[in-house]
């Protein structure tokens, strides 16, 4: 049985990644977890250092998931996520991004997959205060980083039968950093001619991704570019409760839902656990648990269809307790039908 580091996180992170446990024993999961708290709290007392606790549980089960940890804006320690990143070279960033159901959306048929260069970038930390007036943030791309992103987006879509990839950077300004990256990507694109590359800048990209979604598939993109496409397209399906996301490394995966850790509705029994149990799908599918992993997905679809299943973040009538129930009773009803079967 694989051994799973969990880190229930800040704000509603216990609430959400209680569901989660929940709901996975539920279908089976063949999971023994391990339980690490290392929220905000944990890291002011740490001075911002993640705690041996926590690292010593990750390099023994080499797989985590975990909840919405609170990160201080500006001042402070740097985010744990991108300092679990950096240190587990986690370089791939993976987020479906897909319409379910009846929830609220100006879309109704949005199916993309954002795969973000996760190391490097702007999100590498390289900054400088050149004077009390002044501080310097520098780009790096590496031709190692952007070629294994490139492999990852490429392959993906070749086993998923995906049609398109997208390449999003802005290298008609910055010719030599996103120009390299523009560069290995095409190289990569040659070695896959099935799928059809499209070539795009990020601003047009923001664009076309408002006006008709349905034009991409796979987004191959940059660091900070694949944070920012990410939410924005996460706006496409109803918000940033409805995305899952996975870092993925050589022999290493972290899973986090990507949204934040609401304190102020924190403990009030209200928060929309469906990321989370997304994102638990795509760990499941890692550990090769696929046949449970899409009978959570297909149950969330369903209970979707009928907006009188929704959480009161979608104006709905349910809290936590009830949409955890519903969501129960239809993977019963399912898994009683299977077995009929």
């Amino acid at each position: 049985m694989p051994k799973v580091t969990l880190i229930p996180g800040d704000g509603i992170g216990p609430e959400i990644t209680a569901v989660m446990q929940n709901i996975l024993k539920l279908v089976g999961a063949d999971i023994e977890w391990e339980v690490i708290q290392a929220g905000g709290e944990e890291a002011k007392r740490n001075q911002g250092a993640l705690s041996s606790n926590l690292l010593e549980s990750i390099e023994k089960t080499r797989i985590a998931i975990k909840g919405p940890i609170t990160t201080p804006i500006g001042k402070g320690f740097r985010s744990m996520n991108v300092e679990l990143r950096k240190k587990y070279d986690l370089y791939a960033n993976i987020r479906p991004i897909l319409s379910m159901g009846k929830i609220p959306s100006r879309y109704s048929k949005v199916d993309l997959v954002i795969f973000r260069e996760n190391t490097e970038d702007l999100y590498a930390g390289k900054e400088v205060m050149v004077s009390e007036d002044e501080a310097h943030s520098i780009k790096v791309i590496t031709r190692q980083a952007s070629k294994r992103i490139a492999l990852a987006a490429y392959t993906y879509a070749l086993k998923h039968q995906r049609k398109k990839v997208a390449i999003v950077q802005k290298a008609n300004i910055m010719k030599l950093s996103d120009g390299l990256f523009l560069d290995v990507c095409r190289e990569v694109a040659l070695q896959y001619p099935q799928i059809q590359t499209q070539e795009i800048l990020v601003d047009n990209m923001c664009m076309q991704l408002v006006v008709d979604p349905s034009r991409y598939d796979v987004i191959l993109t940059e660091n900070l570019y694949g944070d920012i496409l990410s939410d924005l397209c996460a706006g496409l399906v109803g918000g940033l409760g409805f995305v899952p996301g996975a870092n993925i490394g050589q022999d290493m995966a972290i899973f986090e839902s990507v949204h934040g850790s609401a304190p102020d509705i924190a403990g009030q029994g209200i928060a929309n656990p469906t990321a989370m149990l997304l994102t638990a799908c795509m760990m499941l599918d890692y550990l090769k648990q696929d046949q449970k992993a899409d009978l959570i997905r297909q149950s969330l679809a369903q209970l979707f269809e009928d907006p009188n299943n929704f959480t009161k973040d979608i104006q709905g009538p349910l809290n936590t307790a009830a949409f955890e129930a519903a969501l129960r009773d239809i993977i019963i009803h399912r898994k009683g039908e299977q077995h009929a079967q």
